[in-house]
């Protein structure tokens, strides 16, 4: 394993514990916009781009408010690493059944570490429309106080333009 592969594990494991802390309300949501460069760019399914770790810190902030108070958490299934990309499979939850069966839908994160413990890019999938079917059938409504998300987010996927060398296609390994 090369040391930015390490390292990139390092910080993941990192930003997944201060996300389940702040999952937990022992930490501030908008902390873990600590973990991106000053230029880093997250795009979420509902939200859309945010660039730059400020606007990055407001987009946490803003969209996790009263989700966790609702019983919403996520869970890492599992992940994969090569060089300074992350692949993450993860469970969002939005609590349980009557039957005490876990409602969810998965998701992916592509990240993109940068070095020292940061991260210049986030795209994370979910299916929306299985999103819309959990809240449609009555088996999860959002607590009355988060935040709805833009109607047209920018859904553009593109690194950062000082990060598009991170994208260089990889060799298929034997």
């Amino acid at each position: 394993m090369d040391s930015i592969e390490g390292e990139a594990r390092e910080a993941y494991a990192a930003f997944v514990a201060a996300r389940d802390e702040a999952e937990a309300l022992k930490r501030e949501w908008g902390t873990l916009a600590d973990f991106y460069t000053e230029d880093g760019v997250t795009i979420d399914p509902a939200w859309g781009r945010f660039e730059g770790r400020e606007a990055i810190r407001q987009y946490i902030v803003d969209s996790m408010k009263g989700l966790t108070q609702g019983g919403m958490w996520s869970r890492e299934n599992w992940t994969m690493f090569e060089g300074n990309r992350v692949v993450s499979q993860w469970d969002q939850i939005f609590g349980t059944n009557d039957q005490g069966e876990e409602i969810l839908t998965p998701g992916i994160s592509v990240l993109y570490y940068a070095g020292d413990g940061l991260f210049a890019y986030e795209l994370q999938l979910l299916n929306m429309g299985d999103l819309g079917l959990i809240v449609k059938q009555g088996k999860w409504t959002p607590p009355s106080d988060a935040n709805v998300p833009p109607k047209n987010p920018d859904m553009s996927a593109h690194l950062p333009a000082a990060w598009a060398h991170l994208a260089t296609p990889s060799k298929l390994r034997a």
